[in-house]
């Protein structure tokens, strides 16, 4: 699974205040869930649990999901290759949470978010998921003001003529293209379709929806 854009943020950054913020929702959430714990990272890196300052200790066992196989860090991380859209692998309820930090808008279509979406609540009875907000007016990866209501052409053209926020300039039309079409920004109803029987949390950031975390119980999965 893709590696999160944000772990290469640095430490001290408003993103990475914004990201601990979040995690204090987290630490609520399984605050009241029995031990020992599974928790499944979907696209996550066992770097951020550090940089979350996460205790790991023998009640905690966290397997991080991605494309290919992580190097793990801790004794109580283990890394596994996968695919976020088809987790076939792992049974229904293997995992007590099933949590994901700023993947699901970048596997693919609706579809395949949908698919997801399916699978974490397939493989846990908790989930937590955060993922920008498609309406807030700054794009989070391009760092470019409404760039996601731009159409597609613009936006390949932008990219192919300029460094915009993580992406360097590209030198053909289809490699920009691909890039493009490699994120896609989710609403809130959007979310609520996907995750019906959880919680939507606002982030706010100046007034305005940052991001939303989907927290609380899994829908009907399986």
């Amino acid at each position: 699974m893709l590696k999160k854009l944000a772990d290469n943020t640095a430490r001290g950054s408003l993103a990475n205040k914004l990201r601990k913020k979040r995690f204090r929702l987290f630490l609520q959430l399984i605050d009241r869930l029995p031990r020992p714990l599974k928790i499944i990272d979907v696209g996550g890196t066992g770097s951020y649990w550090q940089q979350m300052g996460f205790s790991l200790g023998t009640d905690v066992e966290i397997t991080l999901l991605n494309l290919h196989q992580e190097e793990a860090t801790h004794s109580s991380i283990k890394s596994v290759a996968g695919d976020a859209c088809d987790m076939r692998q792992f049974g229904d309820d293997t995992f007590h949470v099933a949590f994901s930090n700023s993947v699901i808008e970048h596997v693919g279509t609706f579809a395949d978010q949908q698919r997801m979406a399916s699978e974490m609540q397939r493989i846990a009875p908790v989930v937590y998921l955060q993922t920008p907000n498609h309406h807030f007016p700054l794009e989070p990866h391009f760092l470019f003001p409404f760039f996601q209501y731009l159409p597609v052409k613009w936006r390949v053209w932008l990219l192919m003529r300029f460094n915009l926020g993580w992406y360097p300039r590209c030198t053909s039309k289809q490699e920009a293209t691909n890039i493009i079409l490699s994120v896609r920004l989710l609403t809130r109803k959007e979310l609520k379709i996907l995750f019906p029987r959880a919680t939507i949390h606002r982030e706010r950031l100046a007034g305005l929806t940052k991001s939303f975390v989907v927290a609380g119980p899994a829908g009907a999965g399986h």
